[in-house]
């Protein structure tokens, strides 16, 4: 007995035949339609569990019936069929609400994939419960939950922006937990891989393929195969690698170093970066095309200084992970260090946040945290508002510089002097650290 029922519409009649056997013998029942017209009446007659579309019908766009089926049936969800290169429909029936798209000519296997991943959709998700939670009071992150909660159910790419710090990883590990992806949940720092390396560790290698390839190989798309790839600060990945990416998310399929065939990948693809995409764009620095690609859905993570009703939960919560941590009974913050914190600029975010409060641990010594316990830098006024620039002698730009390179020394003495750490801490990769330490003379 099947256990779905598919709507096919296509105009041309052996694309609707090959769809139609491949998902019979998936065990699906299908329905089949030429136009729009058809397939309006045949939504009216049966309830189905996925829809395939053509983008080029007879009697309109298929723009036009994914807008109607968002609109009347939103919990259908609906893959494009596209002509091959025609990447920008894709994109903007993704934007739409589509679930996901295919080329023509159609790759049997891809369909599968995607016809599968579309019906676990509405089925209760798996308990795939993260380490971390995605906390927080605000209305601002209440709302991000709720994104989240709908971004997950489809398989969209999403570019996850905000500074570093704020929690983007995180995010995305949600997006995942709270998807149909039973692969695994595989994230890589772009900036943190030697450029010569970038292409065997996205896309793996055969041994003897170069020098130093004494074993094969298993790249991170396949790594990540039926799970999501997260790749975070996407900006420092090079021209060069920015080219082969796009045609791995375009053609859905790579070709490791040293291998004569394409291999066929099933992964979602997650990006964050703290720099602005955009910009980078106008400046040549990134590929446009790539961009629109990654950028289908936009979900921006607001600095931890523009939500602080969110603070004190993050410390509680925090507090309670560093003692379990520790195997210690959770220390509590006095009122007074809490509202030092409720007005403290957290530059670093969220990352900063742990950092303050793992070193409040390790130095208290009464009864709770206090304000001298934090042992927040002094030279950094914790108001950061107009009237602080304002009351500063100096340009924005020096004033700004001058903030970075305090909390840079402090990461820095923090950690001993040590570079890769410190990177680590703020966020930052190990080039962009050095960019910083030369540019501010330290």
């Amino acid at each position: 007995m099947a256990i779905a029922r598919a709507l096919i519409i296509d105009d041309e009649e052996d694309i609707r035949e090959l769809l139609a056997i491949t998902l019979n013998r998936m065990d699906i029942s299908t329905e089949v339609a030429a136009d729009i017209r058809s397939a309006k009446k045949l939504l009216t007659l049966y309830h189905f569990d996925v829809c395939l579309t053509d983008m080029r019908l007879p009697d309109g766009d298929g723009l036009v019936l994914l807008k109607k089926l968002q609109d009347t049936q939103p919990e259908l969800p609906v893959i494009v069929i596209t002509a091959h290169g025609n990447t920008s429909l894709a994109v903007k029936a993704m934007k739409q609400g589509a679930f996901d798209f295919l080329s023509k000519p159609i790759d049997l296997k891809g369909l599968r994939q995607i016809v599968t991943h579309s019906l676990k959709v509405n089925q209760p998700p798996s308990s795939k419960p993260s380490e971390l939670k995605l906390l927080g009071d605000s209305a601002v992150m209440q709302g991000i939950r709720t994104k989240i909660k709908k971004i997950a159910c489809s398989q969209v790419p999403v570019y996850i922006k905000g500074e570093s710090g704020v929690g983007k990883e995180l995010v995305a590990r949600s997006i995942h937990d709270q998807s149909s992806r039973e692969g695994d949940f595989i994230a890589v720092n772009c900036g943190a891989i030697p450029a010569e390396l970038m292409e065997s560790e996205f896309f793996g290698h055969k041994k003897g393929s170069f020098t130093g390839a004494n074993d094969d190989k298993v790249g991170l798309f396949q790594a990540a195969e039926g799970g999501t790839l997260f790749l975070d600060e996407l900006a420092d990945l090079p021209l060069l690698l920015q080219v082969k990416l796009l045609r791995a998310l375009q053609e859905k399929k790579i070709r490791p170093i040293g291998y004569a065939q394409e291999i066929n990948i099933d992964i979602r693809l997650l990006s964050a970066t703290h720099k602005d995409l955009n910009q980078l764009v106008q400046q040549g620095e990134f590929r446009q095309d790539l961009y629109y690609r990654v950028n289908v859905i936009e979900l921006e993570v607001p600095p931890l200084r523009e939500r602080r009703e969110d603070i004190s939960p993050l410390c509680d919560y925090f507090l309670t992970e560093i003692a379990a941590n520790n195997q210690i009974e959770p220390v509590p913050l006095s009122d007074e260090a809490l509202n030092v914190l409720m007005h403290y600029p957290f530059l670093g975010n969220v990352r900063e946040l742990v950092n303050i409060l793992e070193r409040a641990v390790a130095l208290y010594e009464g009864e709770h945290i206090t304000p001298e316990d934090l042992n927040l830098p002094t030279e950094i006024d914790s108001r950061l508002d107009v009237k602080t620039y304002q009351s500063a002698t100096r340009s924005l730009e020096d004033y700004l510089n001058a903030i970075e390179k305090k909390v840079i020394s402090q990461a820095l003495n923090d950690n001993q002097g040590n570079e890769v750490t410190t990177a680590e801490q703020l966020g930052l990769s190990n080039r962009s650290l050095a960019y910083r330490l030369k540019k501010l003379g330290l």
